[in-house]
């Protein structure tokens, strides 16, 4: 019988207030009773709800009524129970119809106390609130239900407000009523929660209210609250700890990321003879997954395989499979995932994110559609924060705004997480204007959002873009307290920087050479005890050295406790790029010595690009072939396509061009030659060889067709060679491809801002003032004995002509608006985003000279340290 029949057999009784749902119900099992025995009906229908045969019972209750029999107030509560358990709410009301019919309403608290239960947990708390409100006496289980109602909808605000209601009533709260107080006072803002909590914590010791679940209750609102230190104090101080108390201690431990703690409660917990079970494993191993103990978290699978915890446990089998993909051991965690014979949403979750976080992307990919096409599970926001990421890296995953549309097809697109993932996707796809529209959507942006967007920015070269965002983030306030009591003098400060946000701007302050910026940001690291911080310790030393403070990059590597093998390598780069191969060699050799008993510095295949790079700008030719040759052999790293791209860039640099060549026909067949050929073109530029230098083009336009520097290359070969109709035909060949050359620009930081010039620029306020400032002092350098070199213009004009351009050179402008703007004596610091040209090398060597001024210069290659007529780079360059 379904219960849309109900509306037939109870209608004598009361007219239907709603459509039935199309619950199926069983016939009643009981033999028919005497219609006299009311007490026999009223029995049956308990012992059925107790042993949770539900739809028996309606079933019973429904024939009962049919025998003549009116239901009482036993008879109600026992068959109100039953359609709770069926959270049929339909059904409910018609009963309570019945209720009102035969007068229960309010003459039985018991049955009203039912009927609050029934709507509050059958999803209407409105009805719930009548019934509640209607009632003219109550007693400790009404309020406990309505309390419990209101947690159940989340109304946390009108939940205490009953609780102190109740005492009004001069009804004494139970312990049920302060494990709702406690749930609602979590659910709270930190300083509201918390004081209110604490009211609710005293209540409880002044009643000497120390059941086990009321104790749990208030450690797990202190953790929630972010007080995780008296969740342990209490549990301290709790001398009848059970299993709960413990895995409530141990998931607090976890959620408030104090890892080694939750590791050392489990450690006791089995100490004390508590046998852990799924929840105590699965709260323990997120710690083991974030402290990276792969073998730690394998002790604790073999417990869960031998305590029989992971066959249909899906929250277990969940964090194995996450702590697994955390330690990099992705295949493990699928064997777990496979293991589990119940998958629910979670545990799909955690296998797509581990493949995600681990680059596997296409199996992320794949799973990902086994779980929404094969499965029917549908996604969720964590689903689609895990797969966007892949989706933008896959190369198999052709339309990647579509997964945009299936996102809003799910309802995802407010979602915090979801609105991260879509702003990173579109920013690594070259769509940065998309990701400011999300974020400039969002209601709510938490740091990840403006690292996010920062990210972006710094991505797609919008360096100043990310700097301004900063600032921005800064003025934006959110809600902190200033002291340890969690609410006393709260104030609205600026949302905070963390390390990700330094480590992602400090790249940014590099590239634009401003270096009054990252020194703000050093400061700020330092204040808020960032600055130690491996990553952005490193990115400090990165920064320091590519704004030419090559004594501070040192400095910086020097004052950190900690380093690893990006630190060591960073530093042996920036040695490098100040054309000081000799000490870059030295570094190596260090970190060498050190790498033998710290496997975490050991050189890898980004340090011999360095050491070799270094070699390479102070033409230590012998010294970096020899370290190519026995890189192998005595470090275990195999020569790859950019070893071999370095080592002709080596050789060609210092005019062993038909060497260079060897190596790359030398070059595995297997490999990408790509960079090796490009290494050989501007070889062949830097001595004009240009029999070589179209061998080297031709294969790279074959390669990478669209890549614009290997057009300008051959067509400055041929221009320096006079071969002005060839470097036509490659100028016009570009542009029939539809190939644009990068345009020359350069920065320079005048007084807390980043000042930008592009070749031939007139857009700078100073532009007019600046071209002729220039075309001064290239008279005065002139009469020093400085001859443009004019064949750095690659256009067949008259030689007057070509002087005028050079003078619109970025490099210059941006040296000329230094020189205007800063005091005598105030070094000159400029980046630029190609190689300097030679004419402007030579200009700084003079204007070096003549005015006193240290220049600091900065190209895609290498520092140029001008003093006195000099440059560091010996003109080797």
């Amino acid at each position: 019988m379904s219960s849309s029949s109900y509306a037939h057999l109870l209608s004598p009784l009361s007219k239907p207030l709603h459509t039935f749902s199309s619950l199926q119900i069983q016939q009643p099992t009981s033999p028919h009773l005497p219609i006299s025995d009311s007490r026999t009906w009223i029995d049956t229908i308990r012992s059925q709800t107790r042993s949770g045969h539900y739809k028996e019972a309606i079933s019973t209750y429904i024939e009962m009524t049919r025998s003549g029999i009116e239901p009482d107030n036993f008879a109600f509560p026992a068959v109100l129970k039953a359609v709770t358990a069926l959270q049929d709410l339909n059904l409910g009301k018609q009963i309570h119809a019945h209720v009102v019919k035969f007068g229960y309403e309010s003459s039985s608290v018991t049955v009203a106390n039912t009927l609050v239960n029934v709507y509050g947990k059958c999803g209407d708390i409105g009805d719930a609130y009548k019934v509640f409100d209607g009632m003219t006496e109550r007693d400790q289980v009404s309020w406990n239900s309505m309390i419990a109602a209101l947690c159940r909808f989340e109304e946390w605000e009108l939940a205490l407000e009953a609780f102190r209601s109740m005492f009004s009533d001069n009804v004494e709260p139970s312990s049920f009523t302060l494990v709702s107080a406690a749930l609602a006072c979590s659910n709270l803002d930190r300083r509201d929660g918390l004081r209110l909590g604490k009211q609710v914590h005293a209540y409880s010791m002044r009643m000497c209210e120390s059941k086990t679940f009321t104790v749990n209750a208030l450690m797990s609102m202190y953790a929630k609250l972010g007080m995780v230190g008296y969740s342990r104090g209490v549990f301290e101080l709790f001398e009848e700890c059970d299993l709960v108390s413990w895995n409530t201690m141990i998931s607090s431990l976890s959620q408030n990321d104090r890892f080694v703690e939750a590791l050392e409660f489990f450690r006791l917990m089995v100490l004390e003879g508590i046998k852990p079970d799924g929840v105590t494993i699965a709260s323990v191993l997120p710690a083991c997954s974030h402290l990276e103990m792969l073998e730690a978290g394998k002790e604790i699978h073999a417990y869960a395989l031998r305590a029989n915890e992971l066959t249909g446990n899906s929250y277990v089998g969940s964090a194995l499979v996450d702590m697994y993909c955390n330690c990099r051991q992705v295949e493990s965690g699928r064997r777990v995932f496979d293991a589990v014979t119940e998958r629910r949403v979670p545990l799909w979750n955690a296998m797509i994110t581990g493949y995600a976080q681990n680059e596997y992307d296409e199996e992320a990919l794949d799973l990902f559609l086994e779980m929404y096409a094969v499965s029917g599970h549908s996604p969720n926001a964590t689903t689609m924060s895990s797969i966007v990421p892949a989706c933008v890296r896959s190369e198999a995953f052709s339309g990647k705004e579509s997964i945009h549309g299936f996102v809003i097809k799910r309802s995802l697109e407010k979602n915090r997480y979801v609105q991260n993932a879509l702003m990173d996707m579109y920013s690594r796809m070259g769509r940065t204007e998309i990701s400011e529209t999300i974020f400039n959507s969002m209601e709510g942006k938490d740091i990840v959002s403006w690292n996010t967007m920062i990210t972006g920015y710094v991505i797609s070269g919008r360096h100043d873009d990310a700097l301004n965002l900063l600032y921005e983030m800064q003025r934006v306030e959110e809600n902190k307290n200033t002291n340890g009591t969690g609410y006393d003098n709260e104030r609205r400060v600026p949302l905070k920087p963390n390390t990700i946000t330094l480590m992602t701007l400090l790249p940014s302050c590099a590239v634009l050479s401003a270096l009054a910026k990252g020194k703000e940001i050093h400061a700020y690291a330092t204040r808020h005890l960032l600055a130690l911080d491996i990553a952005v310790g490193s990115a400090l030393v990165d920064m320091y050295a590519k704004c030419g403070c090559l004594d501070l990059s040192r400095a910086m590597f020097n004052q950190m406790p900690l380093k690893n093998v990006i630190t060591w390598n960073v530093l042996i780069m920036a040695y490098g790029m100040h054309g000081r191969g000799e000490e870059a060699l030295e570094l190596f050799r260090n970190m060498v010595d050190e790498g033998r008993w710290n496997k975490e510095i050991r050189p890898n295949e980004v340090t011999f690009i360095a050491i070799f790079a270094a070699c390479s700008h102070s033409g230590m030719v012998d010294e970096g072939l020899n370290l190519f040759h026995t890189m192998k052999q005595d470090h275990g790293i195999e020569p790859a396509p950019d070893h071999y791209a370095c080592v002709v860039d080596l050789l060609g640099r210092a005019g062993s061009v038909e060497r260079a060549y060897e190596i790359v026909k030398t070059m595995p067949s297997k490999f990408d030659k790509a960079g090796a050929w490009s290494s050989l073109l501007g070889s062949c530029r830097l001595h004009q060889n240009v029999k070589i230098g179209e061998i080297a083009a031709n294969h790279l336009l074959q390669l990478e067709p669209d890549v614009a520097s290997h057009y300008v290359l051959l067509s400055n070969i041929y221009s320096s060679s006079g071969l002005w109709e060839k470097a036509m035909d490659v100028r016009r060949k570009m542009k029939e491809m539809g190939v644009r050359k990068e345009p020359g620009c350069s920065w320079i930081e005048f007084e807390d801002e980043v000042h930008k010039f592009l070749a031939g620029d007139l857009s700078h306020p100073q532009s007019e003032q600046l071209h002729e400032y220039l075309e001064t002092l290239s008279e005065r350098m002139k009469k020093e004995g400085y001859v443009p070199d004019t064949s750095c213009v690659l256009h067949d004009v008259d030689e007057d002509e070509k002087e005028t351009l050079l003078c619109g050179h970025s490099e210059k402008l941006a040296m000329a608006f230094g020189l205007l703007n800063t005091r005598p004596g105030t070094t000159i610091r400029v980046a630029k985003n190609l190689r300097v040209c030679n004419d402007c090398h030579l200009a700084a060597k003079y204007i070096s000279k003549m005015l006193d001024r240290e220049i600091i210069l900065r190209d895609v290659r290498r520092f140029h340290h001008f003093r006195n007529g000099n440059c560091s780079c010996g003109d080797y360059w």
